[in-house]
């Protein structure tokens, strides 16, 4: 092997800015490897580094047990190191499925790794894993074996406590994660059956044992008021306490800027930049204004400055990168920030001094954005405003409201012109415009659900969301233009596979998508368009959108399919994303006159800032819907027996999910409850079919159901055909004729 020394490091100044003795980047150690052909030894890789010092030793040991546990090496069982990729290797996060199969996401995007119940016994849902592919199984998935556990998800885990002859065991409430905790009988901690309790976790499973584990915390009855947000925290380990260190950091901040941080910025405390969020929102992240500029606008778009006050690798740091995003539960959140930040400092409240980044857009008469500059400044909020006081400003044109708002009304009647004509042209470029439906909870004065109720967009919502997507397009592109490191929204077009079914699916309907092998969005808002009038348009929609993969953080910029961009990041919520934070310091970096080469980050470290951010953002999701879930159970429980209508919202293998009108609460008609009849599930329709009678159950089909069960352990709800339904459509499709049983809830 080659001899090198780590002055020809390339990244030498960037490892000499994070530690005190010089340490080989992972990028170096890897071109080592890569040229050595095979794996090699600890010995010969320090020999090749010429690296003789003890302490010197040490650092090599340290960032070579990092880089195992990121999969970017293996360490064998002859004692050597090698690439994992060369090993024909696979790492990524482990997903389980509530029937006990599961899949690992590569890290490195491409299709997922099936892995078996047997694979699944000894990982959970969430930790990272190297497995090695062994096949194509009989529904040509790619099937992977798990060869080794690189980081483990849980610690501690939250569920329901059992006890059956005399064996303790934790019955997690996360259903992804299938494997019950045992809890010998001196872990059990006074802990009674059926109560909700955390367990950790002291020996984590294998593949010939469960895991076990001893109760720590004994949280009380499943029907305690607040206790599903509880559940859900522990259940996804979502991080809820702040540390001693990050307390100690943020005890001196106050709520107001200092002085020596305003010098040096932009002034914009005279321009009537104003906040436009919903009526319960505690932290704004962003402000706007324009004014006339030549034939078009100039458009400021200005962010809490939050880099500032969170510098990297602090405690408060690490712990924002922990969390990742804020999660925002039902009459809760937890902020990625402490509230000194979050609502405070980083918050751009009305009528005081806040630190801001800016993005400054030039927007000719048609729409289009035609330059953009960044830079830092200083700003004092003319106006709190919310979306419906606006829209009805300057969309109703409210008399009342208008007086309400007079010093600001100017500025808003120019915001919305020209947001008509930055919408006209999304609507021309082809963006993807989906109808769905987001529901919010109200609860009543004991705690519990008195309503859910949909939330109504109108045009101030789409105005600031026009002006947030421009401010994100043009930080890609300022990004990608100084070819720094970064992280970026990307978004795939549908894979092979599933543009394959979803051309089958739109034959059958007598539509077809343009684009060939290789569909544009402008082609999907086109179809989107066509059919918006038709009865099943619904149906369509769903399918359109189910073809689409889900959104992700990474430093390869790939496009942003459904908003039709070739660049696109996340530029505009620093209080509440890492993602966006990470953005801010790239280009606060740039804008003080630094080059990329000499940044803080490198392309490994945003790549696995992307995954860890990519599965913080899908945790939270998880979280939130799952505390909704219980909230919708305990919401019916007192409505077993009542009818109601709703849509099919899911076709699967064992039943129909349906979404009942008007209260947005979804349960399961199992295949069994569907009549008489054998009934088959076609994939590619999104149908069930009975093979005797030849009923169709199709997705977006309505139906009557009855509630039949409500699970609050299990957070399910099972529905059967109400008697006198006869809502199911034959072969052709044609709505049959019938007298629906209605009841009012």
């Amino acid at each position: 092997m080659a001899k090198r020394r780590l002055i020809d490091d390339p990244h030498r100044d960037r490892e000499a800015d994070k530690y005190a003795n010089p340490i080989p980047s992972r990028e170096y150690i890897l071109e080592i490897l890569t040229q050595g052909g095979s794996p090699v030894s600890f010995e010969q890789i320090a020999t090749a580094l010429n690296l003789g010092d003890e302490e010197q030793l040490e650092a090599l040991r340290r960032r070579l047990r990092a880089m195992e546990r990121d999969g970017q090496i293996i360490f064998n069982r002859h004692g050597d190191y090698g690439l994992a990729e060369k090993m024909d290797l696979v790492r990524g996060r482990v997903v389980g499925h509530p029937d006990g199969f599961g899949f690992l996401i590569p890290d490195e995007g491409g299709d997922d790794l099936f892995l078996s119940p047997k694979q699944m016994r000894s990982v959970l849902h969430g930790d990272r894993a190297l497995a090695c592919v062994l096949g194509v199984d009989r529904r040509g998935r790619r099937e992977g074996a798990v060869v080794e556990v690189l980081e483990r998800a849980h610690q501690r885990i939250v569920g329901r406590f059992h006890l059956e002859h005399g064996l303790g065991s934790v019955i997690p409430s996360n259903s992804r994660i299938t494997q019950d905790i045992a809890v010998p009988p001196e872990h059990r901690g006074g802990a009674t059956i059926n109560q909700i309790v955390e367990v950790e976790i002291i020996e984590q499973p294998s593949k010939s044992s469960q895991p076990i584990g001893r109760i720590v915390n004994v949280l009380g009855d499943h029907m305690a008021p607040g206790m599903e947000v509880d559940i859900a925290v522990r259940s996804y380990d979502l991080p809820h306490e702040w540390p001693l260190a990050v307390l100690q950091e943020t005890a001196p901040l106050t709520a107001e800027v200092p002085e020596a941080a305003k010098q040096g910025r932009i002034d914009l405390r005279s321009t009537p930049l104003v906040t436009i969020d919903g009526e319960d929102a505690r932290d704004f992240d962003d402000a706007v204004y324009c004014e006339p500029h030549g034939k078009g606008w100039v458009l400021l778009v200005a962010i809490a400055d939050v880099s500032t006050y969170v510098s990297r690798n602090t405690a408060l740091d690490q712990h924002a990168h922990l969390r990742g995003t804020s999660v925002y539960f039902p009459g809760r959140v937890l902020p990625m920030l402490p509230e000194i930040l979050s609502n405070g400092l980083c918050s751009l409240n009305p009528h005081v001094d806040r630190l801001c980044l800016v993005a400054e857009l030039i927007i000719t008469h048609t729409g289009q954005v035609k330059s953009h500059r960044f830079f830092e400044g200083i700003m004092r909020s003319a106006a709190r405003l919310t979306y419906t006081e606006v829209a009805a400003a300057v969309v109703e044109r409210n008399v009342k409201t208008r007086s309400q708002v007079k010093t600001v009304l100017p500025q808003l009647e120019e915001l919305h012109s020209l947001y008509k004509v930055m919408r006209a042209r999304r609507d021309k470029r082809g963006a993807i415009d989906f109808d769905t439906t987001e529901t919010k909870i109200e609860f009543g004065r004991t705690g519990k659900i008195d309503r859910i109720v949909p939330l109504v967009r109108n045009d101030a919502h789409r105005m600031i969301e026009e002006f947030m997507v421009a401010a994100n397009v043009a930080a890609a592109e300022f990004l990608l233009d100084k070819k720094i490191a970064a992280l970026y929204r990307v978004h795939a077009g549908p894979s092979v596979e599933k543009l394959a079914d979803l051309r089958d699916f739109l034959a059958e309907m007598g539509l077809s998508l343009g684009g060939g092998d290789e569909p544009e969005p402008k082609h999907y808002a086109q179809l989107l368009d066509k059919v918006r009038e038709r009865p099943d348009a619904r149906l369509i929609q769903t399918v359109l959108l189910r073809s689409l993969s889900q959104a992700v953080y990474s430093p390869d910029n790939t496009g942003h399919f459904g908003l039709a961009y070739e660049a696109y990041t996340h530029f505009t919520s620093p209080i509440r994303r890492y993602p966006d934070l990470l953005v801010h310091r790239a280009i606060r970096h740039l804008v003080a006159g630094g080059r990329a080469e000499d940044f803080a980050y490198s392309h490994g470290d945003m790549l696995n800032a992307g995954a860890h951010c990519s599965t913080t953002e899908r945790r939270a999701d998880e979280a939130t819907r799952d505390a909704m879930d219980w909230l919708k159970c305990e919401f019916m429980q007192d409505k077993v027996g009542e009818v109601f209508e709703g849509i099919i919202t899911s076709v699967t293998g064992f039943g129909l999910f349906v979404e009942l009108k008007d209260i947005y609460v979804e349960g399961l008609v199992h295949i069994t409850n569907l009549g008489k009849d054998y009934f088959h599930f076609d994939p590619i329709k999104h149908r069930m079919l009975g093979e005797r009678t030849k009923t169709v159950y199709r997705l977006a089909d309505p139906i009557s159901v009855k509630v039949v069960r409500v699970d609050l352990n299990e957070k399910k709800i099972d529905f059967e055909l109400a008697e006198a339904d006869n809502t199911a459509v034959d072969t052709k499709d044609k709505p049959r004729k019938r007298s629906r049983q209605r009841k009012k809830a």
